[in-house]
């Protein structure tokens, strides 16, 4: 009986050292994933090599990526299928798919994992899902085509862009009520914050700046505007937007104007341009921020861009119109 004990013991720990090691394999696994709208496909690359590991079928015209809060997992919106697909980053499979309602275009994830917030174009709403059950909490009537959505940092707020009506939305999640709307530069795309919320950052695609709110009051603080050489105020088309954990640097894709602009949070000031794909668009940091990942939707590839001394590093072909970059490291 003693021996029996201790063989089923010793099973046991074996095989939670089996689990254990899975669960850390799965964990920074170094893997970079882009979305690539036209392929409807994810394209798995490995950091050192920039060679295609996988490439992921998933719904229609996958955009907007976030890994779950445990990195255990890939939830990738799908807009013209109307869902979010789950990625296990470990199998590198598609493993289920959670409804979200009508043309979703991006979403942010609650800081728990549970719920996921999605704004539907066509419905001119935010969905509120939970993610265990897969079912939808509630929908909040926004202003036309709504695009960008990101929770403050403490989750306490919600903000959600309106591209037609020009508008930010500024929910309370507790009650899934607008607090307040505010009137930004044209076309509202995507959102960054400094790391006490203090400041919101939202790119105008057809403005060709950077709206500064102030994260209390909810009241306009400033504008950033930018003049790359070369390119005219109409070909300057900001959408996606990075920020540093420590709020001092801001990295805005240029859309049309090819570039990505360096910009100075506490003083607002662009200090320099650099030159990417065409059509920037997504814009990602790695986790210790030394490497910039841009998007680049016409030219088919991902930028590389040094941080620090902000030069391209490389430049390397993914799915066509890629859309948004997910690093797990």
């Amino acid at each position: 009986m003693i021996r029996s004990r201790s063989t089923a013991a010793l099973h046991a720990l074996a095989l939670s050292v089996v689990l254990a090691a899975g669960a850390a394999a799965a964990k920074d696994t170094g893997y970079v994933f882009v979305s690539s709208e036209n392929d409807h496909a994810v394209t798995v690359l490995d950091s050192k090599t920039w060679q295609v590991v996988k490439t992921i079928a998933t719904g229609q015209r996958p955009r907007d990526m976030r890994l779950s809060p445990d990195r255990m997992a890939l939830y990738v919106i799908a807009s013209k299928g109307n869902r979010v697909d789950v990625i296990d980053i470990a199998q590198l499979k598609l493993t289920h798919s959670i409804p979200v309602g009508e043309d979703p275009e991006m979403f942010d994830l609650s800081p728990d994992g549970k719920r996921l917030y999605v704004s539907n174009e066509e419905d001119a709403q935010v969905s509120v899902i939970d993610v265990a059950s897969r079912k939808p909490l509630a929908q909040i009537e926004v202003g036309e085509e709504p695009e960008g959505v990101r929770l403050s940092p403490d989750g306490k707020r919600l903000y959600a862009t309106s591209e037609v009506a020009n508008m930010v939305h500024v929910i309370d999640t507790a009650t899934n009520k607008i607090l307040a709307n505010v009137v930004v530069a044209n076309r509202p795309r995507r959102f960054a914050m400094t790391p006490d919320g203090g400041e919101v950052w939202v790119t105008s695609e057809l403005g060709g700046q950077v709206t500064v709110l102030d994260g209390v009051s909810n009241k306009v603080k400033a504008k950033v505007t930018f003049t790359p050489k070369g390119f005219r105020a109409d070909d300057v088309t900001p959408v996606g937007i990075a920020m540093t954990r420590d709020g001092k640097t801001a990295f805005v894709t240029l859309g049309r104007a090819n570039h990505v602009a360096v910009v100075d949070v506490a003083s607002r000031k662009v200090q320099d341009y650099v030159l990417v794909g065409n059509r920037a668009w997504g814009a990602t940091l790695n986790r210790d921020e030394s490497l910039l990942f841009v998007a680049n939707g016409l030219s088919d590839d991902i930028s590389i861009v040094d941080a620090r001394s902000r030069k391209v590093l490389r430049s390397v072909p993914v799915g066509r119109v890629p859309h948004t970059v997910v690093i797990d490291d």
